[in-house]
């Protein structure tokens, strides 16, 4: 489990693509000298498992279902990425209950500066927008974030978005701070609220 509060920035040393998965590399010292084969690492969002660790970077598999809905495929060398470790049973949640599970790709739709932070519209699958509430949780590329703003209710073709605020620390620390309209994001919604969805329906899938 994570909590969205982003502990370091890394760098694609490497992506290599196989047949339906691929290996990700990537350099990142502070967090490869903790990091073991079997470690949990937040890669945008992604969960990982950390297959080999040394000499600065660490590598992991993404299997297929994962390259299909996130934007890990996309990343170019040298793209920075950002990571969070798992969090430790005893630690603050400081963020919000975040698994890594990253439930599809949003795309920024609109930025904008205001007063003492800045804004950004991440427009959404229809299927996602269900989950969004104005001030609920939501993780945009694995950073713990509060909605600000949602689109109205509306038909699958609708423009279905929501908006976030980011205070200056989090466009320092992240890799919000560089993102452009039109880039892809990964997103995972709460996932208390997809518990209770599948509560109320009786168990059944939509």
């Amino acid at each position: 489990m994570f909590t969205g509060i982003v502990s370091d920035l890394g760098k694609i040393a490497g992506l290599h693509m196989l047949a339906d998965s691929a290996r990700l590399t990537i350099y990142a010292p502070a967090v490869a000298a903790t990091a073991a084969p079997g470690s949990s690492i937040a890669v945008n969002g992604v969960c990982l498992t950390v297959t080999e660790a040394g000499g600065g970077q660490f590598s992991a598999d993404v299997m297929g279902e994962t390259l299909a809905r996130s934007t890990l495929g996309g990343l170019a060398p040298g793209a920075p990425v950002n990571l969070e470790q798992a969090a430790p049973v005893s630690g603050r949640l400081d963020g919000h209950i975040v698994q890594g599970h990253v439930d599809g790709a949003g795309a920024i739709a609109a930025s904008r500066p205001a007063d003492r932070w800045h804004v950004l519209r991440i427009s959404v699958p229809a299927r996602l927008s269900p989950y969004l509430a104005e001030k609920g949780s939501v993780a945009v590329d694995g950073i713990s974030l509060t909605v600000s703003a949602v689109s109205p209710p509306g038909p699958d073709d609708a423009d279905h978005w929501f908006e976030v605020s980011l205070i200056p620390e989090t466009l320092t620390r992240t890799t919000l701070g560089a993102v452009a309209v039109g880039d892809k994001v990964n997103i995972e919604v709460d996932v208390i609220a997809k518990y209770v969805e599948r509560l109320l329906a009786g168990g059944e899938s939509r």
